[in-house]
């Protein structure tokens, strides 16, 4: 007898649910059986376009919630939906693919722990850079001490977000977007927690938080769109600053820096530099005691987080993961729980602007 398949229900059908859909098509012990969104005709757009037959097509995650054979939901809403959808999933007992930002809140992402918790269900959060083939090979060099205890990371996530973008229009407004630490910089935070601790599936836990913000697009007519080289005019200016410098300080005693740049007019790019006391990593150049003698960068040839396309993020191997998590049943460190430790750190940052001091960690407690 055939093995029974998870059923995947994909809610939320934008730029970004393409990648969920493409990557449980292609594992083996998974299916996609529905596909909901706030519009109809959305759900029936995505379906078609990815070849899917006979799955249920829905336009409120209600009514999805109860279609037969859900084991697994993935919320591609905008972000400001995600703890609303998350909460849903989870009083309906399925185990939840939950995009970033998570929340918008501290409030919303309390409510999402507690409901996850009560169901018992599993979760994994979309920093999909974690399965990167760079960041796969800097993790893994750093748990075989290539580095040696690590003391310094530096992580930047530098992006002109603009009308370019189908998720714009909600994530430039302050009501619905909050920062652009929250809307994109948290990859960052997210990287420069993974890569400041030693063990191969751990991140660092951020204990102090102090920040600046600044840069010269908020309230613009301007913007600049790096896929065509070109200033246009718009009329739908970014409400907060796009430029924020975030330090953090690790209960291991390393330092961070963390920034996110969605003001620069340049195309993506995601610099990484990590620094322990036996050797350097910079981007995909490494500098370590494992190699006596060295008298240039080894250079690692494989593939940079280099691009803001969707269908360059691996996507299939958080999926194949979070598969392999849900039959086995442990819990993925990427979970809910791992990414409120690095969204905390976006929220201390917005307490820090108002109060001008560092901001201690945790923010929620237990």
């Amino acid at each position: 007898m055939a093995e029974k398949k998870l059923g995947v229900l994909v809610h939320g059908a934008g730029w970004v649910s393409t990648q969920h859909i493409a990557a449980f098509a292609k594992n083996p012990h998974t299916r996609v059986v529905a596909v909901s969104s706030r519009k109809l005709a959305s759900a029936v757009k995505r379906a078609d376009e990815a070849g899917l037959r006979d799955v249920g097509l829905y336009d409120s995650l209600d009514k999805a919630l109860k279609h037969e054979g859900v084991d697994i939901v993935s919320v591609c809403t905008p972000q400001h939906l995600h703890a609303e959808n998350t909460i849903a999933a989870a009083e309906a007992g399925k185990h939840i693919v939950i995009e970033k930002p998570i929340a918008n809140s501290l409030d919303e992402m309390r409510a999402m722990r507690k409901a996850v918790r009560k169901a018992g269900v599993r979760t994994i959060v979309s920093f999909v850079l974690r399965w990167n083939p760079l960041f796969e090979t800097i993790k893994a060099m750093v748990a075989d001490d290539a580095l040696g205890k690590i003391y310094y990371v530096e992580t930047d996530y530098e992006h002109d977000i603009g009308s370019w973008w189908s998720g714009y229009d909600d994530a430039r407004k302050a009501s619905t977007g909050v920062s652009a630490l929250l809307v994109g910089g948290c990859h960052a935070v997210d990287a420069c927690r993974w890569f400041a601790a030693q063990g191969r599936y751990e991140a660092a836990d951020p204990v102090e938080v102090f920040a600046y913000r600044g840069g010269w697009r908020k309230g613009s007519d301007t913007e600049f769109n790096y896929l065509t080289n070109q200033f246009l005019k718009t009329d739908k200016p970014m409400e907060y600053d796009g430029l924020e410098v975030v330090l953090l300080k690790f209960a291991s005693g390393a330092v961070g820096k963390v920034s996110v740049n969605a003001d620069c007019v340049m195309p993506y790019t995601f610099p990484i530099e990590v620094f322990g006391d036996k050797g350097t990593i910079r981007d995909n150049r490494i500098w370590s005691h494992k190699f006596p003698g060295q008298k240039s960068w080894v250079t690692l040839p494989t593939i940079l987080p280099d691009s803001a396309d969707v269908t360059h993020h691996p996507f299939q191997g958080q999926m194949d993961h979070f598969v392999e998590c849900i039959l086995a049943g442990r819990e993925s460190h990427c979970n809910l729980d791992d990414a409120i430790k690095t969204h905390e750190v976006v929220f201390a940052a917005q307490r820090c602007y108002e109060t001008n001091a560092p901001v201690r960690l945790p923010l929620l407690g237990e």
